[in-house]
């Protein structure tokens, strides 16, 4: 399955101790009058929401630890409400911290020498790949998708029970939901009164049916047990977060590996979060789900800074589902060549 997306504003890639008459009114992306109905019954209330939600909350709670974010600062991040996220999420969580939001961001990531570490030189890798992280939205970016057999069940429930009613985290799961292609926009999140910048957060759908595929924002951020600083990527969800903590390495071929694995709590890997009515927030780290994603610079003759990228999700050690993209640089975008002389493009 193959999505063009041509990002006004950019578009990146980044996601895992063990796991346990109604006709005439329904849209493409609602739920119609019957099913509609049958969600209002599923509905708890504002604190708790939808009850199918609130079970996940509850497997957390009950199952994960209790941290504190002051004293740990690698799992803060932004609370999704629990009717849902959605495009407009972002002047929610702007106007609840004080934030302000600048639309056009260049890139997912402030600075791409600022994953350097003790077991990860930035300098190793090809300068296009830094180059795509700093400036997305400089590449336009082309999406081939390839579910792995009864996984795509598994996705579908998912999108049935969780993505589509929550209007995040949502995959294609047939060819044609991505056949129009994809919109994106990157907002830079940034304090209101000291201008730091909070996060960079990424907005996508597909334009066929109208679906937000996810609401991101990414940052680089060290866990405690982390050798060096890793790709933060949190995904807003009703009463928390997901949190994914990408682990770089340096190819000997230039290229980069992200890779959501470590030793235990603590370490790169997947993290649920929940936030309690008491204020207390309660965090879960799943070892079954993980995620790798492999830049390179294209070898097919595209030439110039043009990269590839193989995002591959696995659930139990099996491959469910694995994501293959082009990235190419627009024309007049900033270079490899600019960056190596030390040079800035205009935004």
């Amino acid at each position: 399955m193959i999505a063009h997306s041509n990002p006004t504003d950019g578009e990146t890639l980044a996601t895992a101790d063990r796991c346990g008459s109604a006709g005439e009114r329904r849209a493409d992306d609602e739920p119609g009058l019957e099913r509609t109905e049958n969600r209002d019954r599923m509905w708890l209330g504002e604190r708790r929401g939808n009850a199918v939600d609130w079970s996940t909350q509850l497997w957390v709670r009950l199952t994960g630890r209790r941290v504190d974010l002051a004293a740990e600062p690698w799992l803060d991040s932004p609370v999704g409400p629990t009717r849902g996220i959605g495009p407009d999420f972002l002047d929610r969580w702007a106007s609840e911290e004080g934030l302000t939001l600048t639309r056009g961001g260049a890139g997912l990531l402030p600075s791409f020498q600022e994953l350097a570490g003790s077991t990860f030189d930035p300098a190793a890798v090809d300068p296009a790949i830094g180059e795509f992280y700093e400036r997305t939205a400089d590449f336009d970016v082309d999406l081939w998708s390839e579910w792995s057999g009864l996984f795509k069940l598994f996705g579908w429930l998912v999108a049935a029970l969780f993505s589509r009613r929550l209007r995040q985290l949502n995959l294609p799961l047939s060819p044609l939901d991505a056949s129009h292609g994809m919109t994106s926009e990157i907002v830079r999140v940034a304090d209101d009164k000291t201008g730091a910048v909070r996060a960079n957060a990424w907005v996508r759908s597909l334009v066929k049916t109208g679906r937000i595929t996810y609401v991101g924002s990414y940052s680089i951020a060290r866990p405690p047990g982390a050798a060096g600083p890793c790709v933060k990527t949190a995904f807003p969800l009703p009463n928390g977060a997901a949190v994914v903590f990408l682990r770089p390495e340096a190819r000997a071929d230039g290229s980069l590996v992200l890779l959501s694995e470590g030793a235990g709590f603590g370490d790169a890997g997947f993290y649920f979060t929940v936030h309690r009515p008491d204020g207390s927030v309660v965090a879960r780290r799943l070892q079954c789900f993980r995620e790798r994603i492999h830049v390179y610079p294209a070898s097919d003759g595209e030439g110039g800074g043009d990269l590839r990228a193989d995002h591959t999700m696995t659930l139990w050690g099996l491959r469910c589902l694995h994501l293959h993209y082009r990235l190419r640089q627009k024309a007049g975008g900033w270079s490899a060549g600019d960056r190596a002389a030390g040079g800035h493009a205009e935004t």
